[in-house]
């Protein structure tokens, strides 16, 4: 029952300079605009400083209204750009990302967007 309690699910779906946050138990959802741009025409993070700006500033966002947070699993999602899947500077890319917006363990997820339940699936196992 404790666990539930401070459970921390945050499921991050990154657009071109971009993105949307939610929090999977809360159901809270936030979406943050980068006030510089984070894409490049190659890359959907390719200026690593303003994405994690961006990206930090919408965890807070998230977890404003909670007293209490311990730190998240994320699952962190590419939605465009993705052709071809990922090479792996851009997988540590999001790694990092996560990592530095306070993640204790995240997954990167390519494919078709997740529902909650899913979310919660693919962190059962970290």
């Amino acid at each position: 029952m404790f666990s539930k309690l401070v459970a921390n699910t945050v499921y991050i779906k990154v657009f071109k300079n971009r993105f949307e946050l939610r929090h999977i138990e809360s159901g809270k959802t936030v979406s943050v605009i980068s006030p510089s741009e984070f894409t490049t025409t190659r890359l959907l993070v390719g200026q690593f400083i303003e994405a994690d700006e961006t990206l930090r500033k919408g965890m807070q966002e998230l977890h404003k209204d909670r007293w209490f947070a311990t730190s998240p699993i994320v699952v962190i999602h590419p939605m465009e750009k993705t052709e071809n899947g990922l090479s792996q500077v851009e997988e540590r890319t999001l790694m990092e990302l996560a990592a530095g917006a306070g993640a204790r363990k995240s997954i990167v997820w390519v494919g078709s967007a997740l529902s909650d339940n899913e979310v919660i699936t693919k962190t059962n196992g970290v």
